[in-house]
């Protein structure tokens, strides 16, 4: 954390303060259900061990540290469970990642190489409203010197990503010479990349392959849209596989052949069946089966128990940069993704 103040831009990422200026948040850090009683000083020292206790007295004397949105004292004694932010009128810097110790759940790791199981919810690199609690975060805390990939800065170790409320797979370079390896088998296509999907609706075809262009909406540049007619947006190829019809919702297969942001989401929804629980692309309302009570109230317990798109990185084959070994890895569904596919399984058989 720099407490050096630039000057303020018109975006508004952050809360305000008593007097309406504008703050940024650089840090949210939520206490151990453990925690001792500790100066909020001393906590934060802890935590972010690459600022000097002086200025983050400042920080604190000067309102830019709030617990539970209270501004607070340097002596008030950090509480379990206590939410501390700490947000300036300067945005962070993208390219300044801040180690964080953050627990990682590394299926794979080597000299060369890591392959980490993503939960759903965390972003994978700092950026615009996610400034910290990533899995670049937690890998600047738990490596040194990770390599970027040119035009990547802010990015250390990425040679891929997948969406915050997507779980699954990723791989980590962590010498230069994995990276280039690695992106270069991204480049060329020869990644494997498997993920499972629960959409609404059963496809026509039980597999098939859609190579439609992607690009951002002209509506909502959050959105991805498909562009059939090829003259906008990026080639995209998405090749899908019924495993499980459930007769209102699928559980498919998706296997990547390019990797465009939201291409999984956006393809399925051009197909006519969305993600299920997807909000951002109308997946998080009924759209197979009528609107009756019990039913109703059956999808709504479903999207309370995922309320995340439905959408797992399974499985990540690639050939190692340095011993040229297959790599293979597998993992296990999440269990908001299996307890929602267990719901529908019973509900099916229950109301045949």
């Amino acid at each position: 954390m720099r407490l050096k103040f630039k000057n303020m831009s018109e975006e508004t990422t952050g809360f305000f303060d008593e007097e309406n200026e504008e703050l940024y948040e650089h840090h949210r850090i939520v206490a151990d259900p453990k925690q001792t009683l500790v100066r909020l000083d001393k906590f934060l020292m802890d935590k972010l061990p690459s600022t000097s206790r002086s200025k983050l007295q400042k920080a604190i004397k000067d309102g830019f540290v709030k617990v539970n949105e209270q501004t607070i004292k340097p002596n008030y004694k950090v509480h379990p469970n206590d939410i501390v932010v700490v947000a300036l009128p300067e945005p962070p810097n993208e390219s300044e990642v801040i180690p964080e110790d953050i627990p990682l759940n590394i299926v794979y790791e080597d000299e060369h190489l890591l392959v980490v199981n993503k939960e759903a919810g965390m972003v994978v690199h700092p950026a615009h409203q996610n400034w910290n609690g990533t899995l670049v975060n937690a890998l600047a805390y738990h490596f040194q010197n990770l390599p970027e990939m040119e035009g990547n800065t802010g990015r250390p170790g990425l040679v891929h990503r997948i969406d915050k409320d997507t779980s699954g797979l990723l791989v980590i370079a962590k010498t230069e010479k994995a990276m280039s390896g690695l992106a270069k088998q991204f480049f060329d296509h020869s990644i494997e990349r498997t993920y499972l999907a629960l959409v609404w609706g059963e496809p026509k075809e039980s597999e098939g392959t859609i190579n439609v262009h992607l690009g951002r909406s002209f509506k909502d540049r959050r959105v991805v849209d498909a562009f059939p007619e090829g003259d906008i947006g990026r080639h995209a190829i998405t090749h899908y596989k019924v495993i499980q019809p459930l007769r209102y919702v699928s559980l498919i297969q998706c296997n990547l052949e390019t990797g465009r942001t939201h291409q999984i989401r956006a393809h399925m929804k051009y197909l006519g069946h969305p993600l299920f629980s997807d909000t951002m692309y109308g997946g998080d309302k009924i759209l197979k089966g009528t609107s009756f009570s019990k039913y109703k109230q059956f999808v709504d317990n479903c999207f309370k128990v995922m309320p995340r798109q439905a959408l797992h990185a399974k499985s990540l084959g690639f050939e190692h940069p340095v011993t040229k070994e297959w790599m293979q890895f597998e993992c296990d569904l999440p269990e908001d993704f299996a307890s929602v596919i267990e719901k529908w399984e019973q509900y099916v058989q229950y109301n045949d």
